[in-house]
């Protein structure tokens, strides 16, 4: 087929219509990028000596991760965290917290830097050195992967599926997950991600652009119609949330409300991704798929 003849960015067949376990309606999927002050480097190196922008990124570790942590006890929920190998090393015993209190810890690159079709070397070297970070630090080998800047591409993909990643959070193309189809082969699983239930779009963006800060009702009530047609569609609700957004105290509330508004569905399997990817292989041994 001619390079310049439209086609699907994503090959990968329709999502299966596997069952939930136990019979329930719904995935929900509690997923913090645990960036700290990693994703301001990505975006700019010299914001290293810009200390307002750092101390955005500096709260996660000073106040977000205990305060969500609390949090996630008090509802008794799990989650995954995704966590750049930067934040590992500069804030280990943060990380520790993380994996003590039973959560998993996924990758997310080292430096925060936004994957690019053609910069293999770049590439391979983040997910490398996010890979040494989290082995060395916490001695966790994740099967997760969420993309920096929500990025990705062929080249990344076959990386992580050479890496042992069994699975991805990035896509932002279906409510169920699948499995992708890279030219030679299956490649990992995909639980996509919906846009709007990114805390980062509603609570920080006025860092970088003069739009005003989302109100608690507003997102709260983009969040709560998101979760239930979301439901009522048997999808996967994946969350995006970031320790220096959900964090900070409005939205720690506003994390708190909505949290207990989907515990009062008692037809909602609350997942780590590292539990909807188990379910998912074993769906497809038993489909034979």
């Amino acid at each position: 087929m001619p390079a310049d003849m439209p086609r699907p960015a994503n090959p990968a067949p329709p999502a299966p219509d596997f069952p939930w376990p136990d019979g329930k309606q719904s995935a929900f999927f509690l997923g913090f990028d645990v960036d700290a002050e990693s994703v301001w480097l990505g975006i700019d190196r010299r914001n290293a000596e810009r200390l307002v922008t750092m101390s955005y990124g500096g709260s996660e570790a000073r106040v977000g991760i205990p305060k969500l942590l609390e949090l996630l006890a008090h509802h008794g929920a799990k989650a995954t965290f995704f966590v750049t190998g930067w934040t590992v090393d500069a804030h280990p015993a943060a990380c520790e917290a993380i994996l003590k209190a039973g959560h998993e810890i996924a990758h997310h690159g080292y430096w925060h830097l936004r994957p690019e079709p053609g910069d293999d070397e770049v590439m391979r070297e983040e997910v490398e050195r996010g890979f040494e970070a989290l082995k060395r630090v916490l001695g966790v080998v994740p099967v997760g992967y969420r993309a920096p800047s929500g990025e990705s591409c062929v080249a990344l993909l076959k990386m992580l599926r050479e890496r042992g990643i069994r699975y991805s959070s990035s896509w932002r193309d279906d409510i169920r997950p699948y499995r992708h189809l890279l030219p030679d082969g299956p490649g990992p699983i995909e639980i996509p991600v919906n846009y709007s239930l990114d805390d980062w779009n509603f609570g920080i963006t006025h860092r970088m652009s003069p739009r005003a800060l989302f109100g608690r009702e507003a997102v709260l009530s983009i969040w709560r119609d998101e979760f239930e047609q979301t439901h009522a569609w048997g999808g996967v609700t994946t969350m995006m949330l970031h320790p220096q957004v959900s964090g900070r105290p409005m939205r720690h509330r506003l994390l708190d409300e909505f949290l207990t508004h989907v515990a009062g569905f008692d037809d909602v399997w609350w997942a780590t991704g590292r539990d909807i990817a188990d379910h998912y292989e074993r769906c497809e041994a038993a489909s034979g798929a």
